[in-house]
């Protein structure tokens, strides 16, 4: 099993991820993939005059129920649209991919990742209003949206059907690998590695482990999306209470050391000590884990968002830009203040077995071991919720993905597969699923912010249309009271 996903693994780093530097950076390489993020991402938050910062407090009331509209199309709230996009994002990225950031970029990754986080709202924001402006809705009541749809729909306007279709399918095969990896076998397989150091038993029975996460699984997948919501919209809330609340006692417990962290996040931001490639390096592991963290630019999370009711396809791309700013800005910045307030990113501090391992999850739970003995058992509940919620909304966009390629007809097919590769996922070492993972996100990427660079214009008429209305007073006479 290992030896097949690290060939796979292997094949697809050099065909994704060649340097665009093709060797002159002194040591350091910028994969192309993370060029093409960060290129769009400013390129995207300039064109749409930093609509990521200037329309935040607008998306909170849209969030909150107070755009409804006799014209709204769906069959989610836009808030339950969120929330099942936050369960895909607020997982074990934020806790274990920052983990695994800062112990190979060092503290400085944290800086990047933050500004990944700025930068992805933006991208968020063009992906899901696309989404939302060529999602179809198919006669068994079924909503296709995401990156298929408006690289078919979307290029075809443009002149260019084939290379379009060409672009979609390419989109479709990736995600569907993606689901199976970054949303299922790395969740499962981090989730274990953090559960079975708590419940020692479990080590000699990852079977079991396996088998009980896929008969949760199966149990919500079953229902379809409304059922996938419907958990999401209360399990969301419930984990970030849970995760957030005990990174701001770990970040209080150490308050004297703050001002020291943020120093040393900056500076090394910009001058890290131990991290191949100097500045370019830590950059790059930054952007790889707020990518893996938050999917801003790769177009999964447009699924989520395609079937919420509403008018606008603007607004729901407004109710996204929360998303990043959640699950990197505000998350994955209080794992990172964790991890290095309590040192354990440091291999001269006892960790080094599972900063080689890329037990990321593992990092973190001794992390909060270290100022609280007792919470790391609450801490694994907390992993293995956030693994279940990440496992539920990838398995839609995997869905998605496979009725785009096969038809809706045998889609019992695909949720059978993917509860399979829950079951096998305790059988992949650690490391290689981190590896497997992150290629397939970050491979989604290049298919879709093409699409997102021809079509930002017209994401900039809608924009444009939109504040307009709302400037005029047009869209407040259509509330409904």
């Amino acid at each position: 099993m290992n030896a097949f996903f690290q060939s796979l693994t292997s094949f697809l780093e050099s065909v994704l991820f060649f340097d665009v530097l093709f060797g002159f950076g002194g040591g350091a390489k910028i994969p192309f993939v993370v060029a093409w993020l960060i290129a769009c991402g400013i390129y995207l938050t300039i064109k749409l005059n930093f609509v990521n910062l200037k329309m935040f407090k607008h998306s909170y009331k849209i969030i909150m129920g107070k755009y409804k509209t006799k014209e709204d199309q769906g069959i989610i709230e836009p808030k339950q649209s969120l929330f099942t996009a936050l369960a895909a994002t607020v997982g074990l990225g934020n806790i274990a991919g920052v983990a695994i950031a800062i112990s190979i970029g060092g503290p400085g990754a944290t800086f990047w990742m933050i500004i990944a986080g700025f930068l992805g709202m933006t991208l968020k924001f063009t992906e899901v209003t696309l989404s939302l402006k060529y999602r179809e809705f198919l006669p068994d009541g079924t909503i296709v949206g995401g990156g298929m749809e408006y690289l078919s729909k979307g290029f075809a306007e443009k002149g260019f059907p084939n290379f379009g279709r060409f672009l979609a399918i390419v989109f479709a095969i990736l995600l569907l690998f993606g689901a199976i990896g970054g949303g299922n076998t790395f969740q499962v397989s981090q989730a274990f590695g953090s559960v079975s150091n708590e419940i020692h038993i479990l080590k000699d029975y990852p079977f079991a482990f396996s088998l009980c996460i896929a008969f949760l699984t199966g149990l919500v997948i079953i229902g379809g999306v409304k059922r996938i919501a419907q958990v999401t919209d209360k399990l969301v809330p419930f984990m970030m209470v849970i995760y957030v609340g005990a990174s701001l006692f770990i970040i209080l417990t150490h308050y004297d050391a703050i001002p020291k962290a943020l120093t040393l996040i900056f500076t090394e931001a910009f001058a890290p000590l131990a991290v191949t490639g100097g500045m370019i390096g830590v950059i790059v592991q930054g952007f790889q884990r707020a990518v893996f963290s938050s999917e801003a630019g790769i177009g999964s999370a447009p699924i989520a968002h395609s079937v919420a009711k509403v008018k606008y396809p603007v607004r729901q791309g407004m109710v996204a830009l929360y998303e990043p700013f959640i699950d990197t800005v505000v998350v994955c910045t209080m794992t990172a203040l964790v991890i290095i307030l309590t040192g354990v990113y440091d291999p001269a501090n006892g960790f080094g077995n599972l900063i080689a391992d890329k037990n990321g999850a593992g990092l973190t739970a001794e992390a909060f071991r270290m100022t609280m003995a007792w919470f790391p058992s609450i801490l694994s509940v907390s992993i293995f919720l956030f693994a279940f919620s990440t496992l539920i909304a990838w398995s839609y966009y995997g869905e998605i993905a496979w009725v785009y390629l096969f038809g809706t007809q045998t889609v019992l097919i695909w949720k059978l597969l993917f509860l399979c590769f829950i079951v096998i996922a305790t059988m992949a070492d650690i490391s290689t699923m981190v590896d497997f993972s992150t290629v397939l996100f970050l491979g989604l990427a290049i298919p879709n912010i093409l699409g997102l660079f021809v079509m930002s214009g017209d994401v900039k008429n809608m924009l444009k249309e939109y504040l307009d209305k709302l400037k005029s007073g047009e869209l407040d006479k259509e509330v409904i009271k």
